[in-house]
């Protein structure tokens, strides 16, 4: 094209390119009365009357490889609704007067909140038995409550967990030592782009990440700055900096939370031994700069430290 070679790229019938997995799927069935009942009592037209309601959803999904077009995966949910409706009336004369008086009240379970739960389950376990990992941590989640606070405060804390259960945010899995760093690269891409993809996540740089909007430095990052302290000792280290993606503040807020965080670091590391003399940012965002710098799926590149002592 243009005298500029391009990569060419086999397509087979029903694969989806530069992809390693599907879902497909959806809801596939909706009862809206599979169990009801009640009851009314009336002397002389005044009297109460209850009533209750089942109602049914349920999902199917599947996990299908994009190469090979194998299911690797199918799951089958499905969730009950409750209704209720209770009241009271009262219809009769009065002396010369006809009162006609209505009072109840009636609730049921979101509709729509439980198929999109069904929905969210049912993703998480397909994606958990390929990727091999335990997903009842995640799902436990839907037990905790979220603190009275305002949205500001909430970021960057993480929900209550249940007593007993340690479940770490993806941003601490990222900061593990020894975590390999994923840059997003596919299955269905060509072997050349694989290859400088891979290349790129094994590169020796260390990282250490920060929960969205928050300052304060993780379990997991802790551990990432005791293998700096201990690579500084025998050269210069490298140390990047990432938060979630998600993150996209106006450039004053962007600079005064990274500011907060290098202060987190240097201050862990001086901690550590190393001397606040051989830290130096090499490189942070210009205040001009509104782009979102990339590091693999999730994550961000926000600064980035070199350490020596």
């Amino acid at each position: 094209m243009n005298g500029n070679r391009v990569p060419w790229l086999p397509y087979f019938g029903g694969t989806i390119t530069q992809s390693d997995y599907y879902i497909v799927g959806g809801i596939t069935e909706l009862n809206y009365n599979i169990r009801s009942g009640g009851g009314e009592v009336q002397i002389n037209n005044i009297g109460p009357k209850a009533r209750v309601f089942t109602q049914s959803v349920a999902v199917d999904l599947r996990i299908v490889d994009s190469r090979s077009l194998v299911v690797i995966k199918t799951i089958s949910l499905t969730k009950q609704f409750s209704g209720y409706e209770i009241g009271a009336d009262v219809f009769r004369f009065f002396g010369t007067d006809l009162f006609d008086i209505n009072i109840g009240a009636k609730g049921q379970e979101p509709l729509q909140l439980g198929i999109r739960t069904a929905l969210e389950e049912a993703t998480m376990r397909l994606v958990a038995a390929t990727a091999k990992v335990d997903p009842t941590l995640c799902m436990g989640q839907r037990l905790d409550t979220i603190p009275d606070l305002p949205a500001d405060q909430l970021r960057g804390r993480a929900l209550r967990q249940p007593a007993g259960a340690v479940a770490p945010s993806a941003m601490e899995e990222a900061a593990q030592p020894g975590a390999s760093v994923p840059t997003g690269a596919s299955l269905n891409q060509p072997s050349d782009v694989r290859r400088a993809s891979a290349g790129a996540a094994s590169g020796d740089a260390l990282q250490v990440g920060f929960e969205f909007g928050d300052a304060t430095l993780t379990g997991a990052g802790q551990s990432v700055l005791d293998r700096v302290a201990q690579r500084a000792a025998t050269g210069p280290t490298d140390l990047m900096i990432v938060a979630h993606d998600t993150e996209n503040w106006d450039p004053a807020k962007r600079d005064s939370l990274l500011d907060q965080r290098i202060t987190a670091v240097v201050s862990a590391l001086a901690n550590r031994g190393v001397p606040i003399g051989g830290i130096t940012v090499t490189w942070r965002p210009d205040k001009s700069d509104t782009s979102i710098h990339r590091d693999g799926p999730g994550r961000q590149e926000i600064a980035k430290i070199q350490v020596r002592k």
